[in-house]
């Protein structure tokens, strides 16, 4: 086949929202090694990325606050982990990929909550962006 002209502008990857792609990221951190126990009961909503005030533009930093919904509270506590070591695990873990991608340095803050049967509710699976 003959080479095509681009499809996308030089330096673009996808033409998924950041907003997606760090969902992605997370949900992949929280799923790594548990999922046998969380198949596909997790869901990850991102709430905003909003650039943290006061901060210089030479040391800019962004908040990104994120919901991590789960079915049942057993699940919760999954993700939780022991004294919040599973989630601080998971939240380092996709702070990295975060960062790369954004090119720049995140303050992640993640919360655990239960939507319960959230896969069955069409309400709450409009709702978390299904």
């Amino acid at each position: 086949m003959p080479p095509s002209p681009p499809l996308y502008p030089d330096g673009e990857l996808t033409d998924e929202p950041e907003a997606v792609m760090v969902a992605e990221l997370i949900r992949e951190a929280a799923l790594e090694g548990v999922r046998d126990e969380l198949p596909h009961s997790l869901a990850v909503v991102v709430e905003e990325i909003l650039p943290r005030e006061g901060r210089s533009e030479d040391n800019p930093l962004l908040d990104v606050r994120v919901n991590l919904y789960v079915e049942r509270p057993s699940q919760k506590a999954i993700i939780i982990g022991k004294a919040g070591s599973r989630l601080r695990e998971v939240g380092t873990n996709a702070r990295k990929g975060i960062e790369a991608l954004l090119g720049t340095k995140i303050y992640l803050d993640l919360h655990v909550k239960v939507a319960k049967d959230w896969q069955r509710d069409p309400k709450q699976l409009v709702k978390l962006g299904f």
